[in-house]
């Protein structure tokens, strides 16, 4: 999309409000569909820090994500920020695990509430 839908910059805007983790969502990005939490981009940009640090080779990267935020987002929200995530790959997701994602709210061509998932039955 050239301009991000209404209703997905709302849903970002009240997860950063509420400082909440608990809002499911999948969306098609270019070359991709990602389906999990979305989570606030501070709780977020924590998250790949400490992942970050916690490795021998990529700890120096850590830095850009503590540098401080600024306080009091005037703007809506650019990007959503997904944890717990899966890249959806056939009849599996990508990593087992899941990921942490960051995507351009302009990149979202589709979107649902809810995380899609897979059941071996």
């Amino acid at each position: 999309m050239s301009h991000p839908d209404g209703l997905l910059v709302d849903i970002a805007t009240m997860v950063e409000a509420e400082q909440d983790s608990q809002m499911s969502l999948t969306v098609v990005v270019p070359g991709a569909v990602i389906t999990g939490r979305l989570a606030p981009e501070a709780m977020w940009r924590e998250r790949v820090a400490e992942v970050l640090r916690d490795s021998d080779r990529l700890g120096r990267f850590a830095a850009p994500f503590t540098a401080a935020a600024p306080a009091g987002r005037t703007a809506p929200p650019t990007h959503l920020h997904f944890h717990v995530a899966k890249i959806l790959q056939g009849s599996y997701g990508i990593p087992d695990t899941g990921g942490m994602y960051r995507v351009a709210l302009a990149d979202v061509s589709a979107w649902t509430v809810g995380a899609i998932g897979y059941s071996d039955g």
